[in-house]
């Protein structure tokens, strides 16, 4: 092996919940180093699922990542020529930044007013289960399901 692998950066804890993983998701949906302003949108979206839900947006939050959590996936592997796509477990790290990156992104495509009210409708529908979010996940499940033929081609 030529070089090492790179060294696992942590982040500190978000001030008002103290938990790394908003803190991480606040990192995630910052654009251009803007911290204050993700931070808002973040905390604002958690007040408005109090309002709609009744329950703790933390926990709201928290159901959300873990429903849009991947378990499996599918990654191109060339054998003699031919490419396939091979189903491989996911990384518990990898796991969190799948689910984030896609509510994120599936957050942008909403068609509400603010980024706080897309985000905090995201965050509902994929702790309910549903939302693009989630559905994303269920896709990345299939394709693995579909090519578990090629699953003696781990690596």
């Amino acid at each position: 092996m030529r070089k090492k692998r790179a060294e696992k950066k942590y982040v500190k804890p978000d001030p008002k919940f103290n938990d790394i993983v908003v803190s991480k998701f606040i990192n995630n949906i910052m654009l251009e180093g803007k911290k204050a302003t993700a931070r808002g949108i973040v905390y604002d979206a958690f007040e408005i699922i109090e309002e709609r839900t009744k329950k703790p947006g933390l926990e709201v939050f928290k159901k959300a990542i873990s429903n849009a959590q991947p378990l499996i996936e599918v990654r191109s592997r060339r054998v003699g020529g031919a490419t396939y796509q091979v189903p491989m477990e996911v990384r518990p790290e990898r796991r969190l930044a799948l689910a984030m990156r896609w509510i994120k992104n599936y957050t942008r495509n909403r068609s509400e007013k603010t980024m706080a009210l897309k985000l905090a409708s995201e965050l509902i529908s994929a702790a309910n289960g549903e939302g693009s979010a989630v559905k994303k996940k269920e896709e990345t499940h299939k394709m693995a399901e579909a090519n578990k033929a090629f699953a003696h081609f781990k690596w």
